[in-house]
């Protein structure tokens, strides 16, 4: 992996060395021509007010090449792209005599032709204005266009009588800019509104919400709220019984008062509701709206677009005809419950997309069809709601060639079968196995030299609250609940300390709407047993060197000898034997049998404590809430807000047992199930991220994140597989994962956590050419211990003064864009760097030599 790492690097300087010297070695004015104009600045104007709005901005046609932090890098790269590549080509050939001949001879004549064609000739030039901009000249063609667009908008805002005009100015050095003007004059104002409704029942409905209407009398003309009452008005007709309402029969007559004076400006408004045309009818007359009620439900569950449903069975359950071939393998309240139709209530819109919404949450059933027949009175519904199954059994499988700072190279695999609708009700059940065996990176971490790892999980998903409750109330389905259940094991050999893990999840979820999610865990256990603690001091080698640094004072003296192994190579100094020498080395310390300094003794105490806790088993039985929001409303909104919280509690429950179960206890006075203290914290995060837009495809990207964990009872600090560590691609890129912290310590352990986090990120998003993408980010945080038995004031949170142990990072990335997922190299320096003391903090070691690489997928926030 450093491997890799400092070939990137390599490339990383040439492709940054070569993008400066086209920034230096490019001239803007190149492709720009003698009475031509670049275009590099738009100014919009309203009543002398200037004006920033980006909706109005985006109505301007021409607008100046795009930028990185003021720079044109595609002009640039357009401009480095030769308008004649083959003449270019053909003049070198000349610029000498009998170049060509002795070419030709060396290449045949064929062979030279297909030079001058190839990508490094004329390809290459295409490449750039592909990637590039042309440079944007001042047209009045599109300027005039720009003036007809924005007197338009002003109109459609009731400033019928705007008058728009522009003018270029700063004229310098064949560059320009242009001033657009516009003048609104007095609006329109809405006097009247009337309305023309040709069906009854339609104008029974609208009177009920006619008070909620959008245009209103004494306001200021506006076309955006004509739009909005039509779709509000469409909506409300969909959602009371008329399952065929079209949003074009609703329009507006607009008249201007001709009984006031000019000065008023008044307008009225005639609302046109008329009847129903089907697409076939090129007449003028049409049928009157209804209301209609849904008098039959059938449910197709063996449904075939190929076949007859002429032959199949049927039942009846709660009002719903239930349709089937051979047996019916879905329980009928399963299939009911997804559907919200009900017999004999008013057609609802919202019921149908709630119906489609919860039939796919059942991940049971293909994408349904429904259908709506009407009888000839257009008042009573046949509803059809057509299912195809998905297969009962599917089989994923992967493979993967691995590689970590443990690995230098391992494979891996997985396999899972899935089961749709395993006990009728439409539950899914996924069963899964997974195993890696890879070569040790370090072969003195064991007296192996392979790794492996086997684990598996079962789990099984119910599309309903499965609680001993009735939680439809509470949470009905038209939310999507799930329950799911799962139950897992995992076994490492030759990583770590060879842990052996058992968990199992109980949760809940489920979501209001389509931008809130939640999620309960209501149980979550997890076991880990370290089988192989004897390897501790191999595994966390900086931890055992601080160590073996202490113990170096007796390594002369023979009474100590059994405390260090033998010395093969003359010359080497002796080493702490491990694990027995070191394990005795830090006790005989701690016992006072060996005198050290206070500093040392207080150092030993916290390795010896650290070991405990890394070394010790640990039993988590914990529960948690998680909210989150998020506003965006597309793959393309690129301005937007998503926030999570999470509360988690584990060992309330079982601490409350030691009241009445007498728990065995171990020296420290915890309680120990099956023998070993299962922790006890109370834990809260909060995870808030902000897009702002800025202009084409560029992003102002936030993310703060803070989290807190608090060890109480039964513990004195928060397990290591449930704490906060600092640094990484997705957190501060300027270190590596673990590096940073805690505090102002510098990188005292091999794996640096704790249980107070913050972090703050701050990205520029920026495209390049094509599907390559930039970003500027800085990334601030860092871990502290708070209220546990952490001692060092370096490493522990002391009030507001400890905020300045954040450390910063900043550097640039490159992103490819793969549509489907985004290939992301972050380099990160550290700016400021608390673990220095002075002005060494700041910069120090700010070069690609000592920066950071990070290689990820997809953004990091």
């Amino acid at each position: 992996m450093r491997g890799s790492l400092g070939l990137i690097c390599n490339w990383a300087k040439i492709g940054l060395l070569f993008l400066l010297l086209c920034i230096s070695g490019c001239n803007t004015l190149k492709k720009v021509g003698e009475d031509e104009l670049l275009l590099t600045k738009n100014s919009i104007f309203v009543d002398d007010e200037k004006v920033n709005n980006s909706e109005i901005k985006g109505l301007i046609s021409q607008k100046p090449n795009s930028s990185v932090l003021g720079y044109p890098l595609k002009l640039n790269l357009y401009n480095l792209a030769k308008e004649n590549p083959d003449s270019s080509f053909q003049d070198w050939l000349n610029r000498k005599e009998k170049r060509e001949k002795r070419l030709n001879k060396l290449l045949s004549e064929k062979q030279v032709n297909r030079l001058r064609e190839s990508f490094m000739v004329s390809g290459a030039s295409e490449f750039l204005k592909r990637i590039g901009e042309p440079p944007v000249i001042i047209d009045t063609a599109e300027t005039n266009k720009s003036i007809r667009r924005l007197k338009a908008f002003y109109n459609s805002k009731g400033y019928f009588n705007n008058e728009g005009n522009y003018e270029i100015v700063d004229v310098k050095n064949k560059k320009a800019s242009i001033s657009y003007h516009i003048t609104l004059n007095k609006p329109y104002i809405v006097d009247t509104v009337q309305k023309n409704i040709t069906s009854p029942e339609l104008d029974s409905i609208y009177l009920k919400t006619a008070n909620k209407s959008l245009i209103k009398p004494g306001e200021q003309f506006d076309l955006n709220k004509f739009t909005l009452e039509r779709e509000r008005l469409t909506t409300l007709f969909r959602n009371s019984g008329v399952y065929n309402f079209q949003e074009s029969s609703i329009n507006y007559d607009v008249l201007r008062d001709t009984t006031v004076t000019a000065d008023d400006q008044l307008m009225d408004v005639l609302l046109n509701i008329n009847k129903f045309r089907s697409s076939a009818d090129s007449t003028d007359v049409g049928t009157p709206y209804k209301v209609a009620r849904h008098k039959k439900i059938n449910i197709y569950a063996d449904y075939d677009i190929n076949g007859t449903t002429d032959t199949l069975k049927s039942l009846t359950y709660a009002n719903y005809n239930i349709y089937y071939s051979g047996k019916l393998r879905y329980k009928p309240k399963a299939l009911t419950d997804a559907i919200f139709f009900k017999k004999d209530s008013v057609y609802r819109d919202l019921d149908r997309i709630r119906t489609y919404r919860q039939i796919t949450n059942l991940n049971t059933f293909k994408y349904p069809n429904i259908g709506f027949i009407p009888d000839s009175t257009q008042t009573q519904l046949e509803s059809n709601i057509y299912l195809a199954a998905k297969p009962k059994y599917s089989l994923n499988l992967n493979f993967d060639v691995t590689h970590s700072n443990i690995q230098q190279v391992g494979t891996a695999f997985s396999a899972s079968v899935i089961t749709r609708n395993v006990f009728g009700g439409a539950e899914t059940l996924n069963v899964s196995a997974r195993g890696s065996i890879g070569l040790l990176s370090d072969a003195s971490l064991s007296n192996e030299t392979f790794t492996s790892e086997l684990g598996g999980d079962i789990n099984i998903t119910f599309p309903r609250i499965w609680f001993p409750l009735n939680t439809e109330k509470i949470i009905p389905y038209y939310m999507l609940p799930q329950s799911r259940l799962s139950v897992g094991t995992n076994f490492q050999r030759n990583i770590g300390l060879d842990k052996q893990s058992l968990n199992s999840i109980l949760s809940y979820n489920w979501s209001p709407s389509d931008r809130l999610k939640n999620n309960i865990e209501l149980l979550n256990v997890e076991f880990v047993r370290n089988v192989n603690t004897d390897n501790f001091y191999n595994v966390y080698r900086n931890t055992f060197s601080n160590l073996d640094d202490i113990a170096d004072d007796f390594q002369d003296d023979p009474q100590y000898a059994e405390y260090f192994s033998a010395v093969e190579n003359e010359g080497d100094e002796p080493r702490l034997d491990i694990p027995t020498g070191a394990n005795n080395f830090a006790q005989d310390v701690l016992n006072g049998t060996l005198t050290v300094t206070e500093d040392d003794f207080q150092t030993v105490n916290s390795i010896e404590e650290r070991r405990r806790r890394l070394t010790e088993n640990n039993l988590i039985f914990a529960s948690n809430f998680t909210h989150t929001k998020n506003s965006k409303s597309g793959i393309n909104d690129l301005d937007f807000y998503q926030y999570r919280i999470k509360l988690e509690s584990a060992g309330g429950m079982l601490s409350m047992l030691t009241n009445v179960i007498p728990f065995n206890k171990n020296e420290e006075g915890q309680s120990l199930v099956f023998g070993v203290p299962f922790s006890q914290y109370a834990k809260t995060e909060f995870d808030y991220i902000r897009h702002w837009k800025i202009g084409e495809s560029q992003v102002i990207a936030f993310r703060s994140f803070t989290g807190l964990a608090i060890p109480y009872g039964n513990s004195d600090n928060v397990p290591f597989v449930r704490s906060y560590f600092a640094g990484g691609s997705n957190d501060n890129r300027a270190w590596n994962a673990y590096e940073l912290g805690p505090g102002k310590t510098d990188n005292i352990n091999d794996f640096n956590e704790a249980n107070l986090k913050l972090a703050f990120n701050l990205e520029y998003r920026f495209p390049i050419a094509g599907d390559v993408k930039g970003a500027l980010f800085a990334d601030a945080g860092n871990i502290w211990n708070v209220f546990d038995n952490e001692t060092n004031p370096d490493a522990t949170f002391n009030g507001f003064s400890s905020l300045g142990d954040l450390a910063l990072g900043t550097g640039l990335g490159l992103r490819y864009d793969f549509t489907y997922f985004v290939f992301r190299l972050d380099v990160g320096f550290k700016t400021y760097n608390p673990a220095k003391v002075g002005s060494d903090r700041w910069f120090d070691g700010y070069n690609f030599k000592r920066a950071v690489f990070n290689i990820g997928i997809n953004y990091p926030f």
